[in-house]
């Protein structure tokens, strides 16, 4: 079997890319990089974490949809190519501009203290979008048996959460920058 216009021509047509989209595939690359930077910016880290079926069901269809709008119609492997060497670029200048001091605060934000002296911080919870059930998981993974354990949980710029136990020291150099580490301090006696 040969296809009617030949080899030659579908395999263009099928792989390759016309000069004019090379363009239009950077610059939708480009678009859809920095609108996700902001919505993740805007909804919190949390969304970048995986803990349930539909958390994974959720960044699937966003890897859909964002690959759908790079790559245009029709979609090819060199628009493909072409999309995904524009998205590692964008993360190679993202990387090294997100070292600076004010683009962690733009970009990256800044951890957060969720979970102090065994009990949840509502505003920072609603804040982050963490639940119940997240606070219970981190504190399973870190083997943590009574919320009471735990002298703080904090959810990271990049969506997972760090677990400390209570009574452990914790060194002033690791929550700088951390909102809420002022609740960590000597639990008040009521």
């Amino acid at each position: 079997m040969q296809p009617p216009e030949g080899w030659g021509e579908y395999l263009v047509t099928h792989l390759g890319i016309e000069l004019y989209r090379i363009p239009v595939v950077m610059l939708s690359a480009v678009i859809i990089y920095v609108v996700f930077l902001i919505l993740v910016r805007i909804f919190g880290s949390r969304v970048l974490t995986v803990t349930s079926g539909f958390d994974t069901l959720v960044v699937i269809m966003l890897g859909a949809v964002a690959g759908r709008a790079i790559l245009g119609h029709p979609p090819t492997v060199a628009a493909g190519v072409i999309g995904l060497a524009t998205l590692m670029g964008m993360e190679a200048v993202f990387g090294a501009v997100e070292r600076t001091w004010a683009s962690r605060r733009l970009i990256s934000g800044r951890p957060v203290v969720v979970f102090a002296h065994g009990r949840p911080v509502p505003a920072a919870c609603r804040r982050t979008h963490t639940s119940p059930a997240d606070l219970s998981s981190a504190m399973r993974r870190a083997g943590i048996a009574q919320p009471a354990d735990a002298q703080c949980i904090i959810l990271e710029p990049h969506g997972d959460y760090s677990v400390i136990r209570e009574g452990a020291p914790i060194s002033a150099d690791l929550l700088v920058n951390v909102d809420g580490a002022d609740l960590l301090g000597p639990r008040e006696r009521s």
